[in-house]
Formats: structure tokens, C-alpha cells, sequence
């Protein structure tokens, strides 16, 4: 079974990589996959890499889901 969980991006940089935020945390990956990110979309990230854009709705709901099953921390703690 894979996990892929939305983030944030919080800085585009060079080499199609970006800085994505969850919960507090940072980490570095790849854009290769998916084209037109901004700073402040949200993409589905698994093993470093940016799968798709997500709405902005839409992944806000995951990440709830996700907090209430104790899996991230919620948005509110962000």
C-alpha cells in the first residue's frame, strides 16, 4: 500500500524542486512530474515526489481527516 498526502508549497526552487510545509515540517521535492505549481498550491507528494496539483478545498479536508485519525497534526496546530 503507498501513502501520498497533500502539502503545501512554500518556495519554488531551481531544477523543477520545491519546499513543501506539512504540519510544521519542511522537506525538498521533486516537480518533474507536474506542471504550473505555484507557491501556495497544494500537491500530492509521495516518496519526494510532487504527484499532482490538489484543490485547495480538497486537501484541507484530507489533512482534517488525517488529524482526527491522529495521523498528522491538524491544521489549527500549523
Amino acid at each position: 500500500m503507498c501513502l501520498a498526502i497533500p502539502a503545501r508549497v512554500a518556495e519554488l526552487l531551481p531544477d523543477d524542486r520545491a519546499r513543501v510545509e506539512l504540519g510544521g515540517v519542511a522537506k525538498e521535492i521533486s516537480l518533474a512530474l507536474v506542471d504550473g505549481v505555484a507557491v501556495g498550491d497544494y500537491v500530492i507528494v509521495h516518496v519526494g515526489y510532487a504527484l499532482s496539483r490538489l484543490d485547495q478545498r480538497e486537501a484541507e479536508a484530507t489533512l482534517a481527516l488525517f488529524a482526527q485519525a491522529g495521523l498528522t497534526p491538524s491544521l489549527e496546530d500549523a
